[in-house]
């Protein structure tokens, strides 16, 4: 059951349901949904912090770090950081729980929803779209974006409400519990997880080049990847963190990657 709200509450609460639906906006490869995630969480953070100058850079700055899940699931978290937010501010969670909250939740709330509504929901609204618009009926194209555009509007708004509810009641009970260190630890361990093996399934680095030694030839990518398997992969992900570390701009690594294997491409390394 839903607890009772404040009008501010209720406002704020509508404000990032409305800011939800630009969750792709100005989307990009280095962040992803960071910045859809910040815009909707603009109107918490004004409300939270107020005059608070140094609290607002800091909420701000913490929600544009890289941030990727289904459009859905995406207001459940907003939900819950709306909440932990509010506990950040009276000083009773570090901002570092939030960070590891949202990147614990982002990966297997995407399998999920991707599943339900991309897989499922999806092709269930369009068999049934296409078999009306196939016999000249309008109402396929009506029906479709019911079954998958409305449907996935109103889910929104029901998941920001439970994150928002449930992250209040969630982190009330483990601080009374003393378990808010352990809580954030294994947050954190999750997020690690999950970012590895995000990486691990979504960087490649199709080193093709071959060595000719007599009558033998060795290609070189299957040199690495039998000492270990992915390490040039792993190596090209810790050299972009090294060189963003620096204060390399994510733009710009982009293009030179994209340069880098342009230029390998025409030698006939990759």
């Amino acid at each position: 059951m839903a607890k009772t709200r404040t009008a501010e509450e209720k406002s704020v609460l509508r404000k990032m349901f409305a800011n939800s639906h630009f969750v792709f906006s100005n989307f990009s490869m280095a962040k992803m949904e960071a910045n859809g995630f910040t815009m909707t969480m603009a109107p918490a953070i004004e409300s939270i912090y107020g005059d608070d100058m140094e609290g607002k850079k800091e909420a701000y700055a913490r929600h544009q770090a890289f941030f990727n899940t289904h459009a859905v699931a995406f207001n459940f978290i907003a939900g819950l950081c709306y909440a932990m937010e509010k506990d950040r501010k009276e000083g009773k969670i570090p901002g570092e729980t939030i960070d590891a909250i949202k990147a614990s939740l982002m990966g297997p709330t995407a399998g999920m929803f991707d599943s339900i509504f991309f897989n499922c929901l999806r092709v269930i609204g369009a068999g049934i779209g296409i078999g009306l618009c196939t016999e000249g009926n309008i109402l396929g194209t009506f029906i479709f974006i019911l079954l998958y555009g409305v449907s996935q509007s109103v889910i929104k708004w029901y998941l920001l409400e439970v994150g928002y509810d449930l992250g209040t009641s969630f982190i009330d009970s483990i601080f009374n519990s003393g378990l808010m260190s352990v809580a954030t630890r294994c947050a954190s361990i999750l997020g690690l997880i999950m970012v590895g093996a995000m990486t691990a399934t979504t960087v490649g680095f199709p080193l093709n080049w071959t060595i000719n030694i007599g009558q033998t030839s060795v290609v070189v990518g299957d040199l690495f990847n039998a000492i270990y398997p992915g390490i040039l992969s792993l190596v090209i992900v810790l050299v972009m963190m090294y060189l963003i570390k620096k204060g390399q701009r994510p733009l710009t690594l982009i293009v030179g990657l994209m340069v880098f294997c342009l230029v390998g491409a025409l030698l006939g390394i990759f």
